[in-house]
């Protein structure tokens, strides 16, 4: 099983190299032992609340993936403030947990996350952040996610 998630991550590093979304690098030097884990960077979209600003993805695979979704959350300093992102740097969205699909890759949750970004109308953290960060699990996936808003 290992072997064909590592030919998997490798072909989907190659293509996110390739043809990156807009705004999305994939440096090597961010790529972890076995492929197992990256790291992504997002500039901001043009024209967005976010222009000019930088953030980093971190993206964990487990030996499932890509039956498995990744474990991916904002890391740093420099976390959005986004209605769908904590202060912690976990998501809320969707694709990440019960709307994962084999056919996904980290190119399309980058482009996800993308769009999220550029959509949102007002910087502000979601309404339960303090209570959620300091009683959540450290790994996102294992959140029960309540979607009550998706016209951010």
């Amino acid at each position: 099983m290992m072997a064909s998630m590592q030919k998997r991550l490798q072909k989907e590093l190659l293509a996110i190299q390739k043809e990156p979304p807009i705004g999305v690098t994939v440096n090597e030097s961010n790529i972890g032992p076995n492929l197992t884990q990256w790291i992504v960077d997002i500039d901001g979209p043009v024209g967005t609340l976010y222009e000019g600003e930088h953030f980093q993805l971190l993206f964990k695979f487990s030996p499932k993936y890509p039956f498995d979704s990744p474990e991916v959350t904002f890391m740093g300093a420099n976390i959005p403030v986004h209605p769908h992102v904590y202060s912690n740097g976990h998501i809320c969205l969707s694709i990440l947990t019960e709307d994962w699909s084999p056919a996904l890759s980290v190119q399309s949750v980058c482009l996800s996350i993308v769009s999220m970004l550029s959509s949102c109308k007002e910087k502000k953290r979601p309404p339960d952040n303090s209570l959620y960060v300091k009683t959540c699990s450290k790994n996102p996936k294992k959140t029960r996610w309540w979607y009550h808003d998706d016209h951010v």
